[in-house]
């Protein structure tokens, strides 16, 4: 079965391999996962208020066009003393899409004099999965309405959300990454390291990030439906 990954980033699609690879064992390798740019699919402009309903619209605009269950996810940081922003503007908190160096100078001007045990954050990623009516009628029985969504053509469609909480510095340090994690120090960190100064996210190895993050732990929980979808 076809799954269609709602994104033109290569690294997600890497992960999400691996997670379905770790969970789901050889049933993994009854999925043809592609993403969205394989397929020269435009995206969808992002008119959510939320992170689940970006994500939503995503899955629902690539499952329209090809036919196909989609998966996509919307993230961001939420900084609970800015009032829970930059939220679904992260990635253009200072105005340009994508700009990471005037996000992370803008963030930290505003946070500049707020007090070390203020600056409590944490990402938050909304995954979803919708499954079209054409790729589902005669499957099988639509999963539990009380955790999913049956949609007007026989299909369905689920979210799940992951969080990685953690603070912000005052200065970025370490160069793997993007967006905000050289400010980011997230509240789990790797074994051993007993006395040692916390790592930034972008200090982490991916395999330690991906072990840890909120887009991992969204992925990890919509396993199970997407264990419904291979029935």
């Amino acid at each position: 079965m076809r799954l269609i990954l709602a994104t033109h980033n290569s690294g997600k699609l890497v992960e999400l391999r691996e997670i379905l690879a770790q969970r789901l064992g050889s049933e993994a390798e009854e999925l043809d996962l592609v993403t969205a740019g394989d397929l020269h699919l435009e995206d969808p402009v992002e008119t959510g208020t939320s992170f689940e309903e970006n994500s939503l619209l995503k899955a629902r605009f690539v499952a329209q066009a090809t036919g196909s269950p989609a998966i996509a996810d919307d993230s961001g940081l939420i900084v609970d003393f800015l009032g829970r922003a930059p939220g679904i503007l992260s990635a253009r908190w200072a105005g340009v899409h994508g700009d990471d160096a005037a996000n992370n100078e803008l963030l930290l001007r505003q946070l500049a004099d707020i007090a070390d045990d203020k600056r409590a954050a944490r990402f938050v990623c909304c995954a979803a999965l919708v499954v079209p009516g054409s790729a589902w009628v005669g499957h099988g029985t639509a999963p539990s309405t009380q955790t999913h969504s049956v949609t007007a053509d026989g299909g369905w469609e689920v979210t799940r959300t992951g969080e990685m909480p953690g603070m912000l510095l005052r200065e970025p340090r370490g160069i793997n990454g993007f967006g905000y994690d050289p400010l980011f120090v997230p509240d789990d960190q790797p074994m051993g390291r007993a006395g040692a100064d916390p790592l930034t996210s972008a200090e982490l190895s991916a395999e330690q990030k991906n072990a840890i993050s909120h887009r991992g732990k969204a992925f990890r929980a919509l396993v199970p439906d997407i264990e419904e979808l291979l029935g």
